[in-house]
């Protein structure tokens, strides 16, 4: 018998460390060979960890929330090799691919496809107490957030996997409200740890109101011209281009409005006081995903038209949800774009997503009656809510900047003209 030492691999380039955000074995259980054994978290980007052996598990080296170093030992297994052959097996940690999942070097088994009878589909059925069930880090997350044994959820995925519609199913079923003669007071509270995509969150919405004194302008927007023009645009589209939002004029809107004021598109670094302008329009788009807010970047906005600003904005937020945007995909960004769609309410206050130094709030649309001079005209009117760094912008240089992006989006022509 030996002993094979998994310890954290290097999961990307200059990080020292990485979170512990799900275990799925524990001390006792046994492990084959490519079978998932965690999921580790760093710089916003979740990474399965697999066991290159097969045997049992013996130890665990951290909680989850806890954070190890790259190369500290993670898992202990018991396995059918000899010492020999365990130790030097354990000096090489497993690799991680472009993919989101750590790799070992041995050959990965291939998956055995179920027999079922012809013609016939067989029901879903909840997993065995013992099996581990097939889903996303994602979707795990979002069970454990709502007190769901994914062991008892039926997955309606590929091979059984379980998918996030099937735990909100099961969710709903849970809380179907039972027939009571009276409401009962409850008393209990519940400690939760803030661990991996939260906790990461709450550091940085932390650092931002700590270090940036906000200042946040707020105006009205006459979006009836732009929305005409969008509705033609989906009309006529070609099949192969993406159905148009407002997000990708309000992005052309701010590359041509940084190009006038551009300490906007910059970012600043608060120990060195210096302030960096950026040539390069990084547009960060906050996207919602089931493990919370998240800043996929359309890199070099001031190079793309509107329908490639689009396809960016679908593939990336895609890849969001889907945990499966690269570490470059997260981060980069030299202004940001925050949108609640159509819960974007009349007026917000955007956290600036340091070290920008600005962050564009969009707000909901709604028809307004407009006084045109002589008579009341219903109008299309959408608010935007914009925070800025006070530190290097100044309120009056704020509302230039907004109402400079007010004049390109109710006269949407503009934003196609080059120059």
């Amino acid at each position: 018998m030996g002993e094979f030492v998994i310890r954290m691999p290097d999961v990307g380039e200059g990080v020292a460390e990485a979170e512990i955000v799900e275990w799925h074995v524990k001390p006792g259980d046994p492990v084959r060979e490519d079978m998932v054994i965690c999921a580790v978290m760093t710089d916003k980007a979740t990474v399965e960890i697999p066991s290159p052996v097969t045997g049992t598990v013996t130890w665990l080296g951290a909680e989850i929330g806890d954070k190890l170093a790259v190369k500290s030992p993670m898992v202990r297994i018991e396995t059918g090799a000899s010492d020999e052959d365990a130790a030097a097996s354990a000096t090489t940690p497993p690799a991680v691919s472009e993919t989101g999942k750590a790799t070992s070097s041995a050959e990965p088994a291939l998956p055995v496809e179920p027999k079922s009878k012809p013609n016939v589909t067989p029901a879903p059925q909840p997993q065995a107490p013992a099996e581990k069930p097939l889903a996303s880090p994602a979707v795990r997350l979002f069970a454990r957030e709502h007190g769901v044994d994914l062991r008892q959820v039926q997955g309606t995925g590929p091979a059984g996997r379980v998918l996030r519609e099937n735990v909100e199913q099961f969710v709903v079923g849970a809380a179907a409200p039972s027939a009571r003669t009276g409401a009962a007071k409850k008393t209990s509270t519940e400690e939760i740890k803030l661990t991996g995509l939260r906790r990461r969150i709450a550091e940085r919405m932390s650092l931002s109101t700590s270090r940036i004194p906000h200042i946040t302008y707020a105006e009205e927007i006459d979006m009836t011209a732009l929305e005409e023009l969008r509705t033609g645009m989906n009309r006529d589209r070609k099949p192969e281009q993406p159905k148009l939002t407002i997000l990708p004029f309000l992005m052309r809107a701010i590359v041509k409005a940084v190009a006038e004021q551009p300490d906007l598109n910059a970012t600043f670094n608060d120990d060195a006081g210096a302030l960096t302008r950026h040539g390069a329009v990084h547009i960060g788009i906050a996207t919602q995903t089931p493990g919370g807010l998240l800043v996929p970047v359309v890199r070099h906005s001031e190079a793309r038209g509107i329908w490639d600003c689009a396809g960016e904005i679908i593939r990336l937020a895609d890849a969001a949800r889907a945990g499966t945007a690269t570490r470059d995909e997260l981060s980069g960004s030299t202004i940001t774009i925050s949108s609640l769609g159509a819960l974007g309410g009349i007026v917000s206050t955007p956290v600036i997503n340091h070290p920008e130094v600005a962050i564009i709030g969009v707000n909901k649309i709604a028809v307004r009656p407009v006084w045109d001079g002589t008579q009341f005209m219903p109008r299309k009117i959408m608010n935007l809510s914009s925070s800025f760094d006070h530190r290097i912008v100044d309120g009056w240089d704020a509302a230039t900047f907004i109402q400079r992006i007010r004049v390109l989006l109710e006269t949407p022509a503009l934003i196609f003209i080059e120059g």
